[in-house]
C-alpha cells in the first residue's frame, strides 16, 4: 500500500492569484513546495494532485489550458526525482452543473485510492478550502487546511 499526499493546486502548489490560473505565466510555484516535497519524499511518500479547475465549464479557459500547466507540474516533479502518482481535475461547475467528482464531492480521491492502492490511514490531504477538507474526510484522509500560498516548508504536521 502506498503511502500519499494529496494536494491542491492553486493556492498549495502555487499562487493563487484572486482568480483562475490557467496560463503558465501566471503559474507561480510557492515558496517552500520544493523542500517540503523533498522531505515527504525522503519518508516514502508519493504525490497526487486534485485540483477544481470550474473555469473550463464557465468557457473561461479550456482543458488544453489545464493539460499545459500539468505537463509543466508533471516535468517538475519528474526532473527533481519526486513521485508524482498522478494529477486529477474536475471542469465542472457547481453553478453550471453537478457532477461526482468536484469537491467537497470525493470521486477523485476514490479513483487515486483505487487505483494506486492507497493506504488511506497513512496518507493525508492538504488544502486551501473547506471543500478540499470535506473531500478528504469522505474517504477516512486526514487533512490539514493551510492558508492559500503558506510556505508548506514551515507547515508543522501532527501524526496520531
Amino acid at each position: 500500500m502506498n503511502k500519499v499526499i494529496f494536494l491542491d493546486r492553486d493556492g498549495v502548489i502555487n499562487r493563487e492569484i484572486g482568480n483562475y490560473v490557467y496560463n503558465l505565466k501566471d503559474f507561480v510555484i510557492n515558496d517552500g513546495l520544493e523542500q517540503a516535497l523533498f522531505n515527504w519524499s525522503d519518508e516514502g511518500y508519493s504525490f497526487a494532485i486534485v485540483t477544481n479547475q470550474g473555469g473550463i465549464s464557465k468557457s473561461l479557459y479550456n482543458i488544453k489550458d489545464v493539460e499545459h500547466i500539468n505537463v509543466f507540474l508533471r516535468n517538475w516533479f519528474k526532473s527533481r526525482r519526486l513521485n508524482l502518482l498522478t494529477i486529477l481535475y474536475c471542469p465542472h461547475h457547481n453553478a453550471i452543473e453537478n457532477c461526482l467528482c468536484r469537491k467537497p464531492n470525493s470521486l477523485m480521491f476514490e479513483k487515486i485510492i483505487a487505483r494506486y492502492g492507497v493506504c488511506v490511514k497513512d496518507s493525508f490531504m492538504i488544502g486551501d478550502s473547506e471543500r478540499d477538507i470535506q473531500a478528504a474526510n469522505k474517504v477516512g484522509l486526514k487533512a490539514f487546511k493551510i492558508d492559500a500560498n503558506s510556505n508548506l516548508n514551515k507547515l508543522v504536521l501532527f501524526n496520531d
